[in-house]
């Protein structure tokens, strides 16, 4: 099953041109990793399939409903009540965590699925509790993001995501503000979800990580796919000459 789909993506800040026709899918318990220098568009074009930034062109569709459509060469976006049925299938994880950090750990995973969803609260903390064992937190509950490492704020960020029962979670460079030394504790969580399953688009610089892990990864240069493929083909024969040189300076 097809769970997110992008056609013909256009994003540009003022004159400059971010995402041009940008395609792609994802499909049920598929692992893509985007993959790219600096500035190419990886980010933004994340940032529009999770409704953060605003698409100039081009269609979004999550599980067969349409989020954004194109009309007269221009994206236009499903009402209100549409869009945040639709947000209930993803979640999201940020290079810099986006804690609350007036918030408790407890109250950080907790707050949207009680106050945003509804759910009853003695449910709601019984998972919490469950994703915090999962995630190696238990004692944490009571902690504020000032008081953890850079690792454990991302595992928080990571169950807070999961709090929500996402079908897909996109991940932002999640291991790129962390120390070296914490960066495999995250790294070796995602990979424990992929082998639960989960759906992930994962921007990211790890190789390693997207080699090991990833169903299929997407090169993209100056806004634009420049070549896709499963990770033994990517990474061991790759087409693409911006490619070739890329992967040349960082493997």
């Amino acid at each position: 099953m097809i769970y997110l789909e992008m056609n013909h993506v256009r994003k540009s800040f003022g004159d400059l041109e971010v995402l041009k026709d940008i395609s792609l899918k994802v499909e049920e318990g598929e692992v893509l990793s985007i993959i790219g220098p600096s500035g190419s568009g990886k980010s933004t074009l994340l940032r529009c399939a999770a409704m953060l930034e605003s698409m100039d062109g081009g269609d979004l569709t999550y599980l067969g409903e349409q989020a954004v459509t194109m009309q007269n060469g221009k994206s236009v976006y499903a009402k209100p009540a549409v869009l945040r049925k639709i947000q209930e299938n993803f979640g999201m994880v940020f290079q810099s965590f986006h804690l609350f950090p007036h918030y408790d750990v407890m109250k950080n995973l907790c707050d949207a699925p009680i106050h945003v969803q509804k759910r009853n609260r003695a449910e709601v903390e019984a998972q919490a509790e469950e994703l915090l064992q999962k995630m190696g937190l238990t004692g944490k509950e009571k902690a504020y993001p000032c008081q953890l490492s850079g690792g454990q704020c991302q595992r928080v960020a990571i169950a807070r995501a999961l709090m929500l029962n996402p079908k897909v979670l996109f991940f932002d460079e999640p291991t790129s503000a962390l120390d070296p030394e914490m960066v495999g504790e995250v790294l070796e969580l995602m990979k424990q979800l992929a082998r639960e399953g989960m759906t992930m688009v994962v921007v990211t610089h790890e190789m390693g990580f997207a080699k090991e892990v990833g169903s299929r990864v997407i090169f993209i240069d100056a806004g634009q796919i420049k070549e896709q493929a499963k990770p033994e083909e990517f990474f061991e024969n790759p087409k693409d000459p911006r490619l070739k040189e890329f992967l040349s300076k960082i493997l």
